[in-house]
């Protein structure tokens, strides 16, 4: 496990959709670890998988002492819906009023392949809504009225952080690409 660097606004892993995971391998295994890691070090209440270069359709999560993950996430999501405060560890002391849907139904995999059901309402399904936007290279900052998403760009500009140099993006955690040489 190692916590690695999260990918700044700007990057466009950030902005590429995820690819589906194929192998549920100690690769992913792995993945998910280092995730788990690096979102409990930074702090937040979650990290998908594209924040840390990897292009895989993963997200972990941590609200209210539940911590998890989920691969390959589908979600269905209420009509309801409300407004409140939204960060993203891809942009640092960046929070803005987002609305989101109230209850959320997330259906995906454990890293043995396994089907997995996570249920939740506010928080939980405002992380959940977020990290797989991740997956779909949606940004919170896209979910903004215009007016909002201005102030959001003028505070994203002014920010010691943008503008950092890009790294390249990953599909696999290994220099292999998940292939047996």
């Amino acid at each position: 496990m190692a916590v690695k660097p999260i990918r700044l606004f700007g990057d466009p892993v950030l902005r590429t959709p995820a690819e589906p995971v194929r192998d549920f391998d100690k690769e992913l295994r792995k993945l998910v670890k280092d995730l788990t890691e690096t979102m409990l070090e930074a702090p937040g209440a979650g990290l998908a998988a594209p924040q840390i270069g990897v292009g895989l359709r993963v997200f972990t999560y941590h609200v209210d002492d539940q911590l998890g993950y989920l691969v390959n996430p589908s979600l269905d999501l209420s009509e309801e819906q409300y407004e409140d405060d939204e960060g993203c560890l891809s942009f640092p002391e960046l929070s803005v009023r987002v609305k989101r849907a109230v209850r959320a139904v997330a259906k995906g995999f454990n890293v043995h392949g396994e089907p997995v059901t996570l249920e939740g309402t506010e928080m939980l399904a405002r992380c959940v809504q977020h990290e797989t936007d991740h997956l779909d290279g949606i940004l919170f900052i896209d979910r903004l009225d215009p007016e909002q998403r201005k102030l959001a760009m003028k505070a994203i500009r002014a920010a010691d952080w943008y503008g950092e140099p890009v790294p390249t993006v990953k599909f696999s955690p290994h220099a292999t690409h998940g292939k047996a040489l």
